[in-house]
């Protein structure tokens, strides 16, 4: 049994945050970079470039990221994802692993010099994650970073697994229309909770059509 902590334990305690400005900030806030995060919403309202443009901003604060793109694979269209998020201007400091179920992305994360962030691309592709997959995940490797993507159904993160990661998620961001809308418990006094908008010109098109549907109802 672990030792209980007493109230100057609490108190006492430091952690290493992110020093997020910018756009950055006003949607995450400071954000510890471990435990879980989770991205959602439908095809195509630009969850992966949302995911890789983070991905590209947080280098600025690990040595190594790695992106299990386990949906696309290494494809035609993960390319064009990438080449759309600038993610040549990233170097080395991202590798990407195509198609990589959990037992494998586990041996690679016992590793020395092993990626401190992970996106998982996604929970829907997954084989087999349960409940007892993620806490097992998260007990082995306290201080990384899991971003997990998941698919939406009637506003939720779907399947139900992907449900109980967003319970227990640090972040949570829904996609909609090329626009992210967070919840963060990493909100400061100097930001935390704005929406981040991915591609101002989709997001303009996406939220006028809805405006011109609702006006010609």
């Amino acid at each position: 049994m672990a030792k209980a902590l007493s109230n100057r334990n609490v108190c006492d305690a430091n952690f290493k945050v992110a020093d997020f400005t910018g756009e950055w900030l006003a949607t995450f806030g400071k954000p510890e970079l471990r435990g879980a995060w989770i991205i959602f919403g439908e095809s195509g309202s630009g969850k992966t470039h949302f995911a890789l443009s983070l991905l590209a901003y947080l280098t600025q604060f690990v040595d190594k990221a790695a992106y299990d793109t386990i949906e696309q694979g290494l494809s035609l269209s993960f390319k064009n994802s990438w080449l759309d998020a600038n993610m040549a201007e990233v170097g080395n400091k991202v590798v990407v692993y195509s198609k990589e179920q959990i037992p494998a992305l586990r041996e690679r994360l016992r590793k020395r010099k092993s990626p401190q962030v992970v996106v998982i691309d996604s929970i829907t592709a997954l084989v087999g994650f349960t409940r007892s997959t993620f806490a097992s995940l998260m007990d082995e490797f306290p201080d990384k970073l899991f971003i997990f993507i998941a698919h939406e159904e009637n506003g939720k993160p779907y399947p139900a697994v992907a449900r109980h990661v967003r319970k227990l998620a640090e972040v949570k961001i829904r996609v909609e229309g090329f626009k992210a809308y967070p919840t963060t418990r990493f909100a400061t006094a100097e930001g935390g909770g704005e929406e981040f908008v991915i591609w101002p010109e989709g997001a303009a098109k996406y939220y006028a059509q809805i405006i011109d549907k609702e006006t010609n109802q």
